[in-house]
């Protein structure tokens, strides 16, 4: 398959989904997610990489950040953290060969209810995937965090996460966090979302054609599309099936916009 095509649009909060190699359970041990967790942390140090949420799984990631220092901090940030873990993984393993798909994927993601949304799919994750019942219960994600803020080694900017949702005091952001994650598992509405690791954005109609014209000439063949609860810019699948036959029909959801390692 051709690489895809890469896009940078500044100043954006962006969901990264990183998947490990052939989509193996390469971080099925508690050790590796710790450690991913860990460096992710140095990255935070090191980079001034402002975080917002994530989820560490047993085969991919999930890290929802803000783009405000400079385009080279979210990917010196990934190829650290990346990097850092296939090699410690490889030498205790005596392993070689990739341990991630070779680019992750970005998704810009609008302010206030738009980042709500991303924020509570991506503490649902392990939900979904029916390992816990409740985010609380995996340690390898933000929920925790952000229902009690750490004092040491803190990883979520907490009033940025606050602020960019919309709201005035953390207390009351806490709050509607709190009850949209248990709304969504009362109500079921705990489903995979393909606009939120598929599309190149999700947010109101302006916010899209916002991106559209930041995008220039790589928008072609864009368009904006209905996700059911709201709007997404992406390139619709059937396009891919133009051009490839049956067999290659998967290929429409992998074919991404990515940024480089």
């Amino acid at each position: 398959m051709a690489r895809a095509k890469r896009h940078y649009i500044p100043g954006q909060i962006w969901h990264i989904t990183h998947r490990c190699h052939k989509r193996d359970f390469l971080l099925n041990l508690v050790k590796d997610r710790r450690r991913f967790i860990q460096w992710l942390f140095a990255a935070k140090r090191r980079y001034g990489l402002t975080i917002l949420n994530y989820t560490v799984t047993s085969n991919h990631i999930h890290l929802l950040v803000l783009d405000e220092k400079g385009r080279d901090v979210i990917p010196q940030s990934i190829k650290l953290v990346a990097g850092r873990i296939g090699q410690e993984f490889n030498l205790r393993k005596n392993r070689k060969g990739a341990f991630w798909e070779d680019r992750y994927h970005a998704t810009a993601v609008e302010t206030d209810q738009h980042l709500l949304r991303c924020l509570v799919y991506i503490d649902l994750n392990m939900v979904r995937a029916g390992v816990v019942s409740h985010p609380s219960e995996w340690a390898f994600c933000g929920y925790n965090e952000i229902q009690k803020p750490r004092k040491k080694s803190v990883l979520i900017d907490h009033h940025k996460l606050s602020n960019l949702a919309g709201f005035a005091s953390y207390d009351e952001f806490r709050m509607a966090h709190q009850e949209l994650v248990n709304d969504s598992l009362q109500n079921g509405n705990n489903f995979r979302q393909a606009q939120w690791t598929e599309s190149i954005a999700v947010g109101s109609k302006s916010f899209l054609e916002g991106i559209k014209d930041k995008l220039g000439i790589l928008a072609k063949g864009r368009r904006i599309l209905e996700n059911g609860g709201g709007l997404q810019l992406r390139e619709e699948v059937r396009i891919y099936n133009a051009v490839f036959d049956a067999k290659k029909e998967n290929i429409g959801p992998l074919n991404g916009y990515f940024w480089d390692i």
